[in-house]
């Protein structure tokens, strides 16, 4: 008589690993989306406003976990902390499911089986049902439970990525708002009919005409905008540089550096500018302003 062929014991190589690419995949994408939310909202720009390609989202956690020494330091304790509190809260978990077995068990043994043996009303018997169910079956249960503690370690990894994300995207946004930014300072020429803002090439001392321009909204922003357009590092306290923050869906997005003096809660003003498809235009990038004299 033939033996029946035992059971493949040997572990799903392949399917685990599938697995861990697919959740890595996943929080590397939410780390990037959350990333680049707090960074453009440190610009006022709504993220799903930018046309933003979904790979990109999986290459920005790079900066996020190894961007420098200090990062990566951070993101080690960060997640150290996460095991440990993951830890703690499946230990509680456990002690008050014990704890409620037990407090179960002892009001069957001491309550409601004498008291279904001396009146058994439907009340008694929901009752003895409830404890006969929930002290012996319920912590057998291992779905449940395995549930439980997938979802306690989801929620801390999604918490400390969260927390990670949008605090490097507000410091990189922050940075990059400074005069230490990584930005490209930017030189944008443009015809004079298509914008009511910029500086006139042959007389950069005299504003464009706004005949034919309309207005909406808070006219003192472009007030202060007005007659600022240029750069100026004559004043060391005080420069002004204009620097490219995104091209992207027919748009140009830029803004001013903020002064060095700028406290944590300035936020720079950001001009979006339709890129023009008649090739008018002219932008010219570069990593530093040309430094000017003071007179």
């Amino acid at each position: 008589m033939t033996q029946a062929p035992q059971p493949n014991q040997e572990p799903n190589i392949l399917g685990k690993f599938a697995s861990v690419v697919g959740l890595l995949g996943t929080a590397l994408f939410f780390a990037g989306w959350i990333y680049r939310w707090s960074y453009f909202y440190f610009f006022q720009l709504e993220i799903t406003t930018l046309d933003l390609s979904p790979q990109s989202f999986l290459i920005v956690p790079l900066q996020i976990f190894l961007g420098d020494g200090w990062i990566i330091c951070k993101s080690a304790i960060a997640f150290i902390i996460a095991a440990i509190a993951i830890h703690i809260t499946l230990w509680l978990i456990q002690s008050l499911s014990d704890a409620l077995v037990n407090q179960l068990n002892q009001l069957l043994s001491h309550r409601i089986i004498p008291a279904t043996q001396r009146k058994r009303s439907w009340f008694a018997k929901r009752l003895k049902s409830l404890a006969e169910f929930s002290s012996p079956q319920l912590g057998s249960v291992q779905f449940l439970r395995s549930l439980v503690n997938e979802i306690v370690i989801v929620s801390w990894t999604l918490l400390v990525i969260f927390w990670l994300a949008r605090w490097q995207g507000t410091a990189d946004a922050r940075r990059d708002a400074s005069q230490h930014s990584t930005l490209p300072v930017v030189t944008l020429v443009t015809p004079e009919n298509r914008f009511a803002l910029g500086r006139k090439l042959d007389d950069v001392f005299t504003n464009p005409s706004l005949k034919g321009y309309n207005l909406i909204g808070d006219r003192g922003l472009f007030d202060d905008l007005r007659g600022r357009e240029d750069n100026d590092t004559s004043d060391r306290k005080k420069p002004r540089v204009w620097r490219l923050l995104l091209e992207r869906g027919g748009w140009i997005y830029l803004f001013p550096t903020l002064p060095p003096n700028a406290k944590p809660s300035d936020r720079p003003p950001v001009l979006v500018l339709q890129k023009s498809d008649q090739g008018e235009q002219l932008m010219i990038l570069s990593p530093e302003a040309t430094q000017t004299e003071s007179p």
